[in-house]
């Protein structure tokens, strides 16, 4: 029986470390897990796009304002690292580097590359951003959901 128990907890601590997403990350894969049983895409697309979407957001918002996402939702970190790198345009790039206020257009145009990228159209977007915004909503809070909301509202 101890060699049972031995056995379960080094699977247990295996898989924590290997990083399984069943053993760890359970915000992302909620979300990302809505995604893909909501709107039938992978888990590569969901957390891709999602991350796109939310470093989008990022933009958007002041340091303070996506500091309150991130402690809410704590694995929004991961999803924007998810993101496809090349999917942000030059100009959408840059305009976020110069001003949070003023990803716009160009901020949109680098969303949709970046679910071209990931093989979606640009209209999932649409798709997925009342998924994120209900997550934020039932995983963080109303503010969360909120703050979210007024970044996505520039798409």
């Amino acid at each position: 029986m101890t060699k049972g128990l031995q056995g379960y907890f080094l699977a247990v601590v295996f898989a924590t470390v290997l990083g399984f997403p069943q053993a760890s990350h359970g915000q992302t894969s909620g979300l990302v897990g809505l995604l893909t049983s909501q709107l039938g895409v992978s888990e590569q697309q969901a957390s891709g796009g999602a991350g796109s979407l939310l470093d989008f957001a990022k933009g958007q918002m002041s340091a303070a304002d996506f500091d309150v996402v991130t402690q809410a939702l704590p694995d929004v970190g991961t999803l924007v690292g998810s993101a496809p790198s090349g999917g942000s345009s030059m100009l959408g790039s840059s305009s976020s580097l110069l001003s949070g206020a003023s990803g716009g257009l160009e901020g949109a145009a680098g969303v949709a590359g970046a679910f071209s990228e990931l093989g979606m159209s640009p209209e999932m977007v649409n798709q997925f951003v009342p998924v994120i915004l209900d997550y934020a909503k039932s995983a963080g809070n109303e503010q969360v959901m909120q703050l979210l909301q007024g970044a996505f509202s520039a798409l």
